[in-house]
């Protein structure tokens, strides 16, 4: 959730509720924002005459945009600074499809292994398919696949639903935009 300041009113209706006031502030300045391309586009044809009729449009959308970033930027800064995180709710998320969320990784792990992508995708959606329709775990599905287990070990498959491998590179990120 995006941070909820001492005192704030949520929706009128519903006092327990905490609208996302930032980010549909975000929302409709990038539709502001995208309002810029069309001029920006036009002037582009009058580049090569010897027409100022784009300098006028340009003194107005350049700044503006500028200025408009700028102040998004700040905007979703403060969001993530302050990102209230319910790690137990987004665990139980992930779970509701019976680890559904790894199939990816169990597909790459397989080309790692020398299987052509669509070769690795036939041997995952066989399991996929199966744990989705039928509401099975799919981690036990993996590691009961005889294909599957011709190329990864129970080591690795089981890795492959490690939530915390999904976040190794968080910290880094954050790092890396100050935030």
């Amino acid at each position: 959730m995006e941070p909820f300041g001492k005192g704030q009113k949520g929706s009128s209706a519903m006092p327990h509720k905490r609208n996302p006031i930032l980010c549909e502030r975000l929302s409709g300045l990038a539709r502001m924002f995208r309002g810029y391309l069309v001029p920006a586009v036009e002037n582009i044809t009058l580049w090569h005459e010897r027409d100022i009729s784009h300098s006028s449009v340009e003194r107005i959308i350049l700044p503006d945009a500028f200025i408009l970033l700028d102040y998004m930027f700040y905007v979703v800064t403060k969001i993530v600074k302050g990102l209230d995180v319910n790690q137990d709710a987004v665990k139980n998320n992930l779970w509701l499809k019976k680890g559904l969320f790894a199939s990816g990784r169990i597909m790459i792990m397989l080309i790692d292994r020398g299987l052509s992508r669509s070769a690795a995708y036939d041997l995952v959606q066989g399991p996929a398919l199966k744990s989705y329709r039928e509401k099975l775990d799919f981690k036990d599905l993996v590691l009961k696949d005889s294909n599957i287990k011709k190329y990864l070990d129970k080591k690795e498959i089981v890795s492959a639903f490690d939530l915390k491998s999904y976040l190794k590179y968080t910290e880094t990120i954050f790092k890396r935009f100050k935030i």
